[in-house]
This record gives structure tokens, sequence and C-alpha cells, in this order.
């Protein structure tokens, strides 16, 4: 889009950059938000369609910064693009120089909010600091702002997942050892809930492992050293994991007969994997229904496992997406997306495989390709 400023309604960038230098050269936060649906009306609908939904993303960032920003505050828009910018120019009232962090993201957020309400269009949203030097780079800063916001929402939502992840195992394990503490239960009673309570431990273990398979300083490092793992440790402990999900929903989950050999991946790491795998069939499969865990032993240098269910399928457009961290596709059933996206990472780091197919059972197929040691 190469149209003229909006005339009366918000600053070009470059009186914004002028002003910066000369109000606040400690460093201000500066607020990026952008429309990047705006060039592709232009393209398609023409740019008076275009020139039209800009006022009106223009407008409703004036009266937003205007009720979330100090009245001395810099805002800024050139006419013909699909950025605003707004700069925390004025002093805090506790005397500081510049807002905290956790302010500016208030702020964004608020900001962020409006446009989305006013435009119905995505918002892409970040912040940086200026100094001197940003005042002829402006389209540096602002890609630099973007790439910031785009990280800071990625590690939410890692850690949001994370929180929800853990949530599960936590509040069993304090369940059970709540009615061990408060009630008179018999020997196989409490036997059990101790089993139970047990196995969830180890499940949380296991799932804090895996949650730093997946941080970004270990998804850097080199590949592991090959491991040599009992398969038939994996599959039992991942069967006895997930006997409480299975029990909850009425599903019946059965297995082939599990063979004594060697994988190379660790015991914990494949159960982890494998827990996964068996939890979302029975969790998107038909309550009351089945799951089977399938072995298959046609191939020298591999183990196969496949996962199928009776549940609803997953459409071919959204097979991959499934393995993309935080995207779940298209689903009715509670999750987060971290699951799958978990299990292709860690396979693929050990040198396998994981496919989604359909299912016999006209469902779901997931086919685990596992290296043996």
């Amino acid at each position: 889009m190469h149209e003229p400023e909006l005339p009366g309604l918000l600053p070009r960038v470059g009186t914004f950059a002028r002003r910066l230098c000369e109000l606040a050269p400690q460093g201000p936060p500066v607020l990026v938000v952008r429309l990047p649906e705006l060039e592709r009306i232009a393209w398609r609908r023409g740019l008076r369609a275009a020139r039209a939904l800009e006022r009106r993303a223009a407008a409703a960032f004036s009266t937003a910064v205007s009720r979330v920003l100090r009245t001395d505050d810099l805002v800024a828009h050139d006419g013909g693009s699909d950025v605003f910018l707004a700069a925390l120019a004025v002093p805090t009232r506790d005397g500081g120089a510049v807002a905290a962090a956790v302010d500016v993201r208030s702020a964004l957020a608020r900001i962020a909010a409006a446009l989305e309400a006013s435009t119905r269009l995505e918002v892409r949203t970040g912040w940086t600091t200026f100094d001197g030097a940003d005042a002829g780079a402006m389209e540096a800063l602002v890609d630099r702002a973007l790439v910031r916001g785009a990280q800071e929402r990625e590690r939410y939502a890692f850690f949001s997942s994370l929180g929800h992840e853990l949530r599960t195992p936590l509040s069993s394990i304090r369940g059970y050892l709540e009615t061990l503490l408060d009630e008179d239960v018999d020997a196989t009673t409490r036997g059990r809930f101790v089993r139970i309570a047990y196995n969830e431990a180890l499940r949380l273990s296991r799932l804090v492992e895996g949650m730093f398979e997946i941080s970004l300083l270990d998804m850097r490092a080199a590949l592991p050293a090959p491991a040599n793992g009992s398969f038939v440790h994996a599959v039992d402990a991942a069967r006895d994991a997930c006997s409480g999900s299975a029990a909850a929903r009425g599903v019946s989950v059965a297995f082939d007969e599990v063979p004594a050999l060697r994988v190379a991946i660790d015991a914990d790491r494949l159960t982890l994997v494998l827990v996964n795998l068996i939890e979302n069939a029975i969790k998107h499969g038909r309550p009351g229904g089945g799951v089977f865990v399938g072995i298959h032993l046609d191939d020298d240098r591999l183990v196969r496992v496949t996962v199928d269910d009776d549940g609803p399928g997953i459409a071919p457009g959204d097979r991959e997406r499934v393995f993309v961290f935080g995207d779940r596709g298209v689903t009715d059933a509670t999750g987060n997306g971290i699951g799958l996206a978990l299990v292709r990472l860690m396979i693929e780091r050990a040198g396998g495989r994981v496919d989604l197919e359909t299912s016999p059972l006209g469902g779901a197929r997931f086919i685990l390709a596992v290296p043996r040691a």
C-alpha cells in the first residue's frame, strides 16, 4: 500500500522518531501494533476498501491509546501502512524514567484488544526500547519489536502448557494422599491408592524430563548419545500409567504381545512417548470404546508401534498440524497442543519417526517407528 498520510488522525512516524529523541533519551519502550491483513485486503478488494479499514483501525487505535496511555506519551502512524506505534515517553509516577515491562505488556494487550474488536483482523504486537540510532531506522525497530513479541508469546504458551500438564498428575497425587490421611481405608485400598500416587509421581517425573526436551537450549544442543532401553519396561509402564484415564472414560486398551528387545531410546522417554499417544487415543476415541496398541517386527532395524482409536479421526489437512507445538488441530477435546509435539521431537531425536493415518477402527492411527538398539 502506498497511500498518503491520513490527515488529522495521527502524527507521522518521522515526527514520532524526532520527538522521541528530544523528549526521552533514556530509551523509552516503543509499542508496535501491526495489521498484516491490510495489505492483503488492498490487493484483493482494492485500495478503497483497505483505506476505509485503515481509517477505522486508526480511530480505534487513537481511542485505545487515549484510554491506556498518558497525555504526553507519543503515538504515530503513516497513511498506507499497517503499523501503529506508541511510546511510553513520560516518566512513571514513581519517578522512574522508563515504564516497567509488565506495564508495557499490559498497555500493549489492551490496545491490541481494541483494534481486534474494531477491525476483526489479526493483530500482531511487540515492543522494544528506543535509542537515538533508531531514529533513522524505524523499520528495523518495528521488526525488532515484532520478533520480541513473537518470542514472548511463545514462552508464555510454553509455560502455560507446562503448568497445565503438571497440574493434572499433581492434583491426582494430592487427592489420593489426602484420602489416605483423612479417611480410614482398608489395607487393600491403601495399597492401591499408594500405587496410583506412585505411578502419577513417575508420570510427573517423566513429564518434567520431557519438558526439558522441548526447551530451546535442549533443541539447540547436540543429539543425545544412542541409548539402550528396555522395550518391555516402557510398554508395561505406559500400560500402568494410562489405566486410570482409560477407566475414567470406560475405554478398554488392548496390547499385542510385547517382545523382549532393546531400543535406541531411554525406556523412560519411550514411556512418555507411548503415554502421550495412548492417552491421546483414549481422549479422542468414543467413551466406552476401545484403543488397540499393535507391535510389529517386520523390520530388523525398527520396531513399529501402532496406536488405533475409534474416534472421529483426523482430517488429512490437520494431520501435520497436530504435531506443531501449541496447535491442536480441530477437536472438541481438552488439551493444549503439547503432547504430540513432544512425541515427534523425542522420537526423531532418537532416530525414529511418527506418522499418522486413518485407523481400521475408524479413528486415527499413529505409527511409531522406534530404532532397535
